[in-house]
């Protein structure tokens, strides 16, 4: 088998084997086998360009030109010409499924389902786009070290979007592959530099393999490079989120199957928009309600608690039920409900995946692709479907328990108390001591979430305040405990936490809070209505809302006493600040109702600093220095061999003694300048000549013109002169010489050549020989000594 053929097939099983690590994001894995034959073409249109042969350009231009061809022929066939030559409605189809694959991918769970054609196109298309440049850097332009690069960027996306334990895995399947790639190399290229280096390894009758010396140094050039990229990770800091970290988001493929999902909470996509400078209506809504005061539009429950983050749990979710939804888990026969009906429009620039809806939704009447969860009772868009200039209509029940059905509750099921009450062991104790002197005394659990709305409301003297940085991390709800200052989303998860360690089954919703109410009779609802609220369940009642954060909505009635003198704003209306006057400072109470988001000035927005906290007290000093050291290496890494180079040069044309004694140091340092500096532009140095026949060879093979030719042939007889002469004497301006050579080289190639002998010069290999060399001192003075081990040990036994 030819080198070049070898080449092929590693650069190929390289790309493949590097592949593999996104076999856990989609399932099922059947699109392996389609990119490893695509693949497999496009690395047979290269070796059959390079045996024509072709300009390693136009090699490139043709595995490019077969790659789109592929990717046209598998993804948008019946818009190209004749199925292969795309056209401008393949390049439509190309943006429509490249748009898909990213909502896809921000939705989708994983693993997520391969019937999703956009992601399909981002696997295998990107798999093909790694393989090209793979197979450009180590088989056409024959340097595979660089071709880890794209290996390793293969790999990196699929780690950072795997969740699962098994990441080292496939490192060692793609460390595996690069390796072997390094290997193939070896054996094809560093024999033909001229010297086999680390030392040749002995037949049994004293002849050498020069084969083999080449293998195990690519072998140790393999183990080198894996070695530092598992060290060079450990020292980099972790990138955890906040309160509001944002998890892969999901819906389940294909109408009507199942699937899991598991989405970005919203106020995450909504936190560009929260701080816009005016407050744009979001909805608008015409309702039946008689109280638009408890008109809460839920999009989603965060359920899941891992003590940093409350996010939606992955969840099967089904096609949209026909007619009327399923009753509510919980709902009993004796509590007063009646239904409502409610039409919402969403804005033009609204994209918003889940559809905002009252609580509990009973049946929708919407267009598009929506698909049902039904233990939150939400619809998600499927395939790319978002609320963008929506109008629909939804059923929903106005569920009104009173407080005595709420007291005297059962036991909620064994599964919600299960799922709905996890705590982690990273919370602080703080949280559930706090919730235990809050309700002492308390009769039973309604009147615990009682005293803790009270307590976090009214009075625990806690400030609602949009610019507070309470933190992030396991610390972040005790921080809020102790400072008293958050918004709405400190609020509900410090009550939702603290009720679960009352073992109350607790959850975070997410949506808007009551909007405006408008003169025709409908109600908008603004960006700055965006709002989360706690939701606790209670057996007979289903899962019921409460509002711990002061001035923002408005309180249920089954949670207000009956006193009229109590301190509990009331729940008929929104709650208002005392003064509408603007201040210079934060407001500790701030809200916004119909009246202020009418003013010039709006109502203030909730910072992102505050929804998305990054750290206790923002990025560690420590954790700066570590990403701007990576930042420094990552750059540097691939200068490294033009740095080495120009330092190289630097030091052997540089000042040296002018005594006869270093007339030999340095003449000789000249020439391995000059045979370096012919080597970075392709003519391999031939130790076995005299420097007559070199210099002669250079000039030949470099196609120098006269002056140039005559500097090299002056430094050859300087170089002869040192080694020959009784008394070496220095020679004058042979540094100039080796300028003007290096000029003359550079002028008679192309910019390519140029371009290749700066960034990655051929000569640099004399570091791994230097390398190679002190490593077989090494091991040649530890085997040296063992016989002198063995000696003493049967001296002294």
């Amino acid at each position: 088998m030819s080198g070049r053929i070898r080449l092929t097939l590693g650069a190929w099983a390289a790309t493949l084997m590097a592949a593999c690590a996104l076999l856990p994001l989609v399932k099922p894995a059947t699109w392996i086998v389609q990119a490893a034959f695509l693949l497999g073409v496009q690395a047979g249109v290269g070796a059959a360009a390079r045996r024509v042969p072709l300009a390693r350009p136009l090699t490139v231009a043709a595995q490019a030109v077969v790659t789109v061809f592929l990717l046209t022929f598998v993804f948008a066939r019946e818009q190209a010409l004749a199925g292969l030559v795309p056209g401008p409605e393949a390049l439509e189809r190309f943006a429509i499924l490249l748009r898909q694959g990213g909502d896809d991918i921000a939705r989708y769970a994983i693993p997520a389902p391969l019937e999703s054609d956009g992601i399909r196109l981002m696997l295998i298309g990107g798999v093909l786009i790694i393989g090209l440049l793979v197979d450009t850097l180590a088989v056409t332009f024959r340097s595979a070290a660089p071709a880890g690069l794209p290996l390793l960027a293969l790999y990196s996306v699929a780690a950072g979007l795997s969740d699962e334990g098994t990441d080292w895995l496939w490192f060692l399947v793609a460390a595996a592959g690069y390796l072997m790639l390094l290997l193939a190399e070896g054996r094809d290229r560093l024999s033909q530099w001229g010297r086999v280096f680390g030392g040749a390894s002995r037949t049994a009758g004293g002849e050498q393999s020069g084969a083999v010396a080449p293998v195990r140094t690519g072998r140790r050039i393999g183990v080198v490079a894996l070695g530092i990229a598992l060290v060079v990770p450990l020292g980099l800091p972790a990138m955890n989120g906040g309160l509001l970290d944002s998890v892969g988001a999901g819906a389940g493929g294909g109408a009507g199957g199942g699937g899991t999902i598991s989405a970005v909470n919203p106020l995450v996509s909504l936190r560009d928009s929260l701080n816009a400078d005016e407050d744009q209506q979001v909805l608008s809504v015409k309702t039946k309600m008689p109280d638009v005061s408890d008109l809460y539009l839920r999009i989603v429950s965060l359920d899941d608690f891992d003590g940093t983050t409350w996010k939606p749990s992955r969840r099967s979710i089904t096609a949209l039920p026909d007619g009327t939804f399923p009753t509510p888990v919980g709902l009993g026969p004796d509590v007063k409900r009646t239904e409502v009906d409610t039409t919402i429009s969403a804005a033009d620039w609204y994209a918003q995946d889940w559809l905002p809806m009252p609580y509990p939704p009973s049946g929708v009447n919407i267009r598009g692709n929506w698909r049902y969860e039904p233990t939150g009772m939400t619809l998600v868009g499927d395939h790319g479907q978002n609320t963008r200039g929506l109008t629909y209509q939804v059923k929903s029940l106005d569920v009104q328990p009173t407080a005595e059905q709420l007291a005297s509750a059962p036991e909620p099921p064994a599964a919600i108390e299960r799922d709905f009450t996890k705590l982690p062991d990273s919370l602080p104790s703080v949280v559930a001591s706090t919730a235990r002197k809050v309700t002492e005394g308390a009769a039973d659990p309604y009147d615990q979430a009682v005293k803790l709305q009270d307590w976090f409301a009214v009075t625990g003297g806690f400030e609602y305040d949009t610019q507070v940085q309470v933190g992030s991390g396991s610390q972040a709800i005790a921080r809020f405990l102790k400072d008293k200052q958050g918004f709405c989303v400190h609020f509900s998860f410090a009550m939702a936490a603290m009720a679960r360690s009352l073992d109350i089954p607790a959850r975070v919703a997410v949506g808007f809070a009551p909007g405006s109410p408008q003169a025709d009779g409908s109600v908008s609802v603004g960006l700055r209505d965006a709002h989360a609220w706690p939701e606790l369940y209670f057996e007979g009642v289903g899962w019921t809302r409460f509002e711990p954060t002061p001035n923002r909505g408005s309180m249920p009635s089954y949670t207000l006493p009956d006193d009229p003198g109590s301190s509990v704003p009331d729940a008929a209306r929104p709650s208002e600040t005392a003064s509408t006057a603007p201040s210079a400072t934060p407001s500790a109470s701030e809200s916004c109702t119909a009246e202020q988001k009418k003013l010039d000035g709006g109502c203030a927005s909730e910072s992102p600093q505050a929804a998305l906290p990054t750290d206790d007290d923002g990025p560690k000093w420590y954790a700066i220095l570590a990403w701007a050291l990576a930042g420094l290496a990552a750059l540097a890494l691939p200068l490294a061999p033009m740095l080495w180079r120009l330092r190289t040069r630097t030091v052997r044309l540089g000042a040296h003694g002018r005594g006869e004694a270093d007339a030999a140091p340095y003449t000789l340092a000249i020439w391995q300048e000059l045979t370096d500096t012919a080597w970075d532009f392709g003519i391999t140095p031939d130790e076995s000549q005299t420097p007559r026949k070199a210099a002669a060879r250079i000039a030949g093979l470099g196609g120098l013109d006269a002056p140039a030719a005559a500097s090299v042939h002056r430094v050859a007889n300087a170089v002869e002169q040192v080694l020959y002469a009784p008394q070496p004497r220095p020679t004058a301006g042979i540094a100039d010489d080796v300028r003007r050579a290096a000029a003359g080289l550079s002028a008679a190639v192309g910019r390519g050549a140029r371009l290749r002998a700066v960034l990655a010069p051929r000569s640099t290999v004399r570091v791994v020989w230097t390398a190679s060399a002190w490593w077989s001192g090494v091991r040649e003075r530890v085997l040296a000594m063992r016989p002198t081990w063995r000696k003493a040990s049967g001296q002294q036994g």
